[in-house]
């Protein structure tokens, strides 16, 4: 088993938000701007790759009739870990993303990828495949909420990006437009998929007919 493999596959084989459709509700709820969207992300990858390696570890000793509970109780304690950190240093940031960051306790990210992969995998590529997903819906996150941002706001950071004379689409900082944006980056992503699928059905048929 390669870890780049899978480590890599978070950034388009099984990205979160898109590929999954995982993770949805603080995709949607706390993407109103770049950094809110970073943090959240960055948050759920710290717990992802911690959870799956403390799974994996423990895998071989957690009975199966309660392997759900005892998977609910790892993440709880690595989300712990990110609020208390981040009541301490990111303060201005744990107020913005509010009830989300407790709530990545049930985050079905975590515990699908604890179910699926971290209890039947080692520990290196259980971590792997945490970092590697994390990540990917931190990415996802991120890009969300500077489109979100940019156009709805006319600022990046913070700090105004577009021209002065500019008429923010306040539309898109609220929940439909959370959607509408969702589903437009949803549709381009299956779009390039598709493409690739062709391209690679194409080089087949061609290596096969050269054969």
């Amino acid at each position: 088993m390669s870890l780049m493999k899978e480590f890599t596959k978070g950034f388009w084989e099984l990205l979160p938000p898109f590929r999954l459709v995982l993770g949805l509700c603080p995709t949607l709820a706390v993407t109103t701007s770049a950094e809110n969207g970073l943090g959240m992300g960055l948050a759920t990858a710290f717990v992802l790759a911690c959870s799956n390696m403390l799974i994996s570890a423990l895998r071989k000793i957690i009975p199966s009739k309660v392997r759900i509970a005892a998977f609910i109780v790892v993440v709880a304690t690595f989300v712990v870990v990110v609020e208390l950190t981040m009541q301490a240093y990111f303060y201005a940031l744990y107020v913005k993303l509010g009830i989300f960051i407790p709530l990545i306790v049930v985050n079905c990210i975590p515990l699908g990828r604890a179910e699926a992969f971290a209890s039947s995998n080692g520990v290196l590529a259980s971590g792997a495949d945490g970092l590697g997903i994390g990540l990917g819906f931190a990415i996802s996150l991120f890009s969300l909420g500077t489109i979100r941002e940019i156009f709805g706001a006319g600022t990046f950071w913070g700090a105004q990006v577009m021209w002065s004379g500019y008429e923010p689409m306040a539309f898109l900082l609220k929940a439909p437009g959370a959607f509408v944006c969702l589903g437009l980056m949803l549709a381009a992503i299956n779009l390039i998929s598709a493409r690739q699928a062709k391209r690679k059905l194409e080089a087949t048929r061609l290596a096969a007919a050269q054969a």
